[in-house]
């Protein structure tokens, strides 16, 4: 694939011969020094070439003149000496975020900005808001430009998980979900066989009449309006019908309009095209409300090729939703948990601490229900302890004194708990959400605040055991390597954490089974054990190379696999299904499983 995201500066002719020199330099030290020879070869041709030469241009050096002039051909090993944020792929995949359009929001959360460039809760000065809004929101735009990106860089952008975030997916119109999520995959499959439509996108936005309107109203700043108190939502909702929907509808089926719209039979050819695409997706992740979920929309989600729901729990207190004009109870939640496990879906919660009308000791009594209550144990948690943004109508309950921001070392204290009390089986993918500083009203949430309660933890607060504590990363397993087995049960299943571990508790692999008490509402899925999960770590690769740190292509999918059939048929269920993402179902068929509706199965 050659693909390149933004223009470098050119490199002379002349100057090759000494690239090469530097690349060859890098390549035969040992791994613990090549980041500090990188450095200093970026240093020495820069001087050299008079131009600032930089990282990601020294990997299209190689990527163009690889296997030639004495340069080893391209490998994870060589890419690895040169890469850019090596840790983008040390998880075992890669993600594509890709932010949906503004669109009306029916909550009235208090503690949500109100940012009308912005779909509902997103600040557009957030890096992947930003990046949304430079490409229109344009899901094809948006995808092809981060799998440029982690190209250039020097990764090796073949396992990707698209998550897809914006106000409240269910709440989008039907066509517009088959749409987004089509173009994402066309975007996958593109970069994959070495296609661009970027520009053809890019020039079908500017001649649209409908999106022209929308950017040139874009530069309309939510500061600059008048905006206060209880009237935040509804005039949120009002500018963004105004300004982003009403040209639509009035400009429908009109000439030199780029229709947001595709039929399912588009989107499964996309599906397909991708299952064999060297850039595979092996997961879809969409976010929602509890309230969002029935078992239809379970259903539709699942028919776009979702595997994963991140949802909003933000609090398990009744009274402290309804303060915060949540517009749910704890028992849509409950209900919402309960259908999502029952077809297999990960769950991603969302959850927030110092909301208004809640406490320290109460918010650490909720972490701990969180693992203890059947009817929750997420899977994934992002911890948002609750930020003061000037749009928000929190601002107002500041102002008069009725909310008040916990200080910064109360915070510590309290996530120094939820950090030292997360199960192993629970991935804590993020502790404060990546709001840059200028746009809080306060100063009592620094971005770094996971780091730093991490750094001072002593041996008296406990280890930190959760998953992506735990993940091998580019390391080396220690022997021996141990296939361990958890257990916990849930309002609707009991769920069987497997794990390959290393002798220093590094986790290698990791297989979610769910043996359900009951049958799923799907029919699909009678008398049926569940891969909810499968995941192995260590240095993203490409399909069928083994990597250096020894953890992908081993052989431990296989394994976990195998581990979770004898399971199944030890409880004496008659299948095992799995809800594979699009880019695994190869994957699976070779494991023995068979392509149903919505779901893969292996009869017993």
């Amino acid at each position: 694939m050659s693909h390149k995201y933004r223009s470098l500066p050119e490199i002379p002719t002349e100057a090759r011969p000494e690239i090469y020199r530097s690349l060859l330099h890098i390549f035969a030290v040992p791994v613990e020094k090549s980041h500090h020879v990188l450095q200093q070869e970026l240093r020495r041709l820069s001087q050299l070439t008079g131009v600032t030469m930089t990282q990601d241009q020294l990997v299209q050096v190689f990527r163009e003149d690889a296997g030639t002039h004495n340069l080893p051909p391209i490998s994870s090993q060589t890419l690895s000496r040169i890469r850019l944020k090596p840790m983008r792929s040390e998880s075992g995949v890669q993600t594509v975020s890709a932010l949906t359009k503004p669109f009306p929001c029916p909550g009235q959360c208090i503690f949500c900005p109100n940012d009308i460039r912005m779909p509902k809760s997103y600040i557009a000065s957030e890096p992947g808001a930003q990046r949304a809004e430079r490409n229109s929101f344009d899901p094809y735009l948006q995808t092809y430009s981060r799998l440029s990106a982690l190209h250039n860089m020097g990764h090796q952008p073949t396992k990707i998980e698209i998550i897809i975030l914006g106000g409240t997916w269910s709440d989008y119109p039907e066509s517009y979900q088959i749409w987004f999520v089509q173009e994402c995959f066309r975007a996958l499959n593109d970069f994959g066989e070495g296609i661009d439509d970027c520009e053809n996108i890019r020039h079908q936005i500017r001649q649209t009449v409908q999106t022209a309107h929308r950017l040139e109203n874009r530069v309309v700043d939510s500061q600059d309006i008048a905006i206060s108190g209880s009237d935040m939502v509804e005039n949120y909702n009002q500018i963004i019908s105004h300004y982003y929907l009403q040209p639509e509808i009035e400009l429908e089926g009109g000439i030199n309009v780029r229709r947001e719209t595709k039929t399912w039979d588009e989107l499964f050819a996309q599906h397909h095209r991708n299952e064999s695409n060297i850039c595979r997706c092996v997961g879809v992740t969409l976010e929602t409300r509890p309230d969002n979920i029935s078992p239809e929309e379970v259903v539709r989600m699942r028919r776009l090729g979702a595997t994963k729901i991140q949802i909003g729990f933000q609090s398990l207190s009744d009274k402290v939703l309804e303060l915060n004009k949540r517009g749910h109870d704890t028992a849509a939640t409950k209900r919402a948990v309960n259908l999502l496990r029952q077809a297999g879906f990960k769950i991603h919660a969302h959850w927030m601490p110092n909301l208004y009308g809640s406490n320290l000791e109460n918010d650490r009594q909720e972490y701990a229900e969180l693992f203890n209550n059947p009817d929750y144990k997420p899977d994934e948690l992002k911890i948002y302890p609750c930020a003061l943004i000037p749009t928000a109508e929190l601002m107002t309950y500041y102002q008069d004194g009725r909310w008040q921001p916990y200080q910064t070392s109360e915070l510590a204290d309290l996530l120094r708990f939820c950090l030292t009390h997360t199960p192993e089986w629970v991935r804590l993918s993020r502790v404060v959400r990546d709001i840059p500083s200028q746009e809080t009203a306060t100063d009592h949430l620094p971005n770094n605040l996971r780091q730093i309660v991490q750094d001072d933890l002593q041996p008296k607060d406990g280890q930190i055991v959760d998953i992506r504590a735990r993940e091998i990363r580019h390391q080396t397993p220690l022997p021996p390597i141990e296939l361990r087995q958890t257990e916990y049960e849930t309002s609707c299943s009991q769920e069987i954490f497997l794990q390959y571990v290393d002798q220093k508790n590094r986790l290698l692999g990791f297989l979610r089974l769910s043996l359900p008490n009951e049958n799923s509402f799907i029919e699909e899925l009678a008398d049926s054990a569940i891969i909810r999960e499968l995941h192995v770590y260590g240095q993203v690769e490409r399909l069928g190379e083994q990597d250096s740190g020894q953890t992908q292509h081993r052989g431990y999918g296989k394994k976990l696999i195998e581990a979770a059939l004898q399971i199944t048929k030890d409880q004496h269920y008659s299948k095992l299904s799995v809800i594979s993402a699009i880019g695994t179902r190869e994957y699976y068929r070779k494991q023995g499983f068979k392509d149903g509706q919505l779901y893969q199965s292996s009869s017993l």
